[in-house]
């Protein structure tokens, strides 16, 4: 086995301060791998093949037996054909040679040519990947099983690789040490014996939000090395994973071990509403989504007494106008009275934002949990159960919905003037705030009134949940 290369395509070094961002070290010897490998050689039909499909070229040599392409390949490295099968009339087969032997593939085609997951626009790319992938897997395969146990991501630290140094977060997350035991009597206890609130009501604390990093498949226009591992992302497509919310790029394998460390970058954030919530505040390095921020700021300002808040919807059009103009100008938009002087346009953008979210602010995978919670029958217990349901979530919903039910609390204090207590709050924003993961129609009918009445319950008890 030939030893990695340690030169550097940059000629640089990485360096021992963590604060001086140094380019890092590329690891070629997959690369040389690739330029060594076998190229694809067409073996030709020399008849007129009536039966060759259009989407095939001179390659086809229709129904021959495995014995006579192996005769044809033979002592040609790279060679390749693609025959009809004998004993599936009608199916098609590449056959192909690699390391003194004729391997064979069932070969399709819908559109464009594939025999695994890579797709390819033609019989010759198909193949000359092919022929990389063998040929690397072949010559390098301990080097591979091998080239993530010392990964460059361990040593100079994606945020260092990729920018300067991103200035922590400030949220406020879960109080998660936080076991609490509700009191069985005919009330509930105060906020001050449960100890479920910080003692500063509004005291920050550091910490920054994880995210998992939004990889997909990706095809690398000229040479890409893996941002974890620093080798060679061979092949001719599909090389690798790219997030699309940071645009790190790593092999498929490396892509199991990299941490939740994503921060998404802004020039990849192409719009705020349908955004994924913990996206959004990573990439605007804020607590929570501007939208949740500003809009909430708006109604407080000028529309805590105007009645039928939240019930009374706004013009569609208008509401529509107020989502694209956070999708482009972010938190430049103006949402002000001059603009939108009906408070119900701007309250019924919020909504939207949170009906639109792509995982709900009560998380698909904690539905269930918030509706078994509900249910319980004695007021004490069900309440412990949401509280335990509100630590479990993520630390950016968490936040959100801390601070939206703050605000529906202070709706119903003005109920007098806007009509709007906890349980009319509940009937509009149980299913803005949690949906059912299995879009069950049955069960969403089912489940409206608990939706109904875990809000309720969350204003009502707002000074102790929270």
């Amino acid at each position: 086995m030939a030893a990695s290369s340690n030169s550097s395509l940059s000629g640089s070094s990485v360096s021992s301060d963590p604060e001086e961002y140094q380019p890092p070290i590329w690891k070629s010897y997959l690369y040389q791998l690739q330029q060594e490998a076998p190229r694809p050689k067409r073996i030709t039909c020399s008849q007129e093949m009536e039966s060759r499909p259009k989407y095939y070229g001179r390659e086809f040599h229709g129904m021959i037996s495995r014995e006579r392409a192996d005769e044809l390949l033979e002592g040609a490295e790279g060679a390749y054909l693609i025959r009809e099968s004998q004993r599936q009339p009608g199916t098609h087969t590449l056959a192909l040679r690699f390391g003194n032997q004729t391997l064979n593939y069932r070969l399709f085609y819908d559109g464009k040519h594939f025999v695994g997951e890579k797709r390819f626009e033609s019989i010759h790319d198909l193949v000359t990947d092919a022929l990389i992938t063998l040929y690397i897997e072949t010559k390098a395969a301990e080097y591979i099983a091998k080239m993530t146990t010392n990964p460059i991501y361990e040593h100079v630290g994606y945020t260092s690789q990729r920018r300067n140094r991103v200035t922590r977060q400030l949220c406020r997350g879960p109080p998660q040490s936080r076991k609490v035991t509700f009191q069985q009597d005919n009330k509930i206890p105060s906020p001050s014996s449960l100890g479920l609130r910080p003692t500063a009501r509004d005291q920050e604390k550091h910490c920054s939000y994880e995210k998992a990093h939004n990889f997909k498949t990706h095809t690398f226009r000229g040479p890409h090395w893996c941002e974890y591992c620093a080798n060679f992302m061979w092949g001719l497509i599909a090389q690798g994973l790219r997030c699309t919310d940071c645009g790190l790029n790593v092999h498929k394998q490396c892509s199991k071990l990299v941490p939740y460390d994503c921060q998404p970058d802004l020039r990849r954030i192409k719009k705020v509403f349908s955004c994924d919530l913990t996206t959004l505040v990573k990439a605007h390095n804020t607590q929570r989504p501007m939208v949740v921020d500003m809009c909430i700021r708006e109604i407080e300002r000028r529309g805590l007494q105007s009645e039928g808040l939240y019930r009374v919807s706004g013009f569609t059009e208008h509401i529509e106008d107020v989502k694209l103009a956070f999708d482009r100008d972010g938190d430049k938009a103006d949402i002000s009275e001059d603009v939108y002087p009906d408070i119900n346009i701007i309250a019924g953008a919020l909504k939207l934002y949170l009906r639109d979210l792509p995982i709900p602010v009560i998380t698909y995978d904690l539905y269930s949990k918030f509706i078994q919670g509900a249910k319980i029958s004695n007021p004490d217990a069900r309440l412990e159960a949401i509280h335990d349901g509100l630590l479990m979530l993520p630390p950016a919903h968490y936040e959100t919905l801390r601070y939206l039910i703050t605000h529906l609390k202070r709706v119903t204090m003005y109920e007098k003037e806007n009509l709007m207590n906890a349980e009319n709050l509940g009937i509009v924003f149980g299913p803005t705030l949690m949906q059912p993961p299995d879009q069950n129609t049955l069960a969403t009918l089912n489940d409206m009134r608990y939706q109904k009445l875990i809000v309720q319950i969350l204003i009502e008890n707002e000074d102790i949940l929270f």
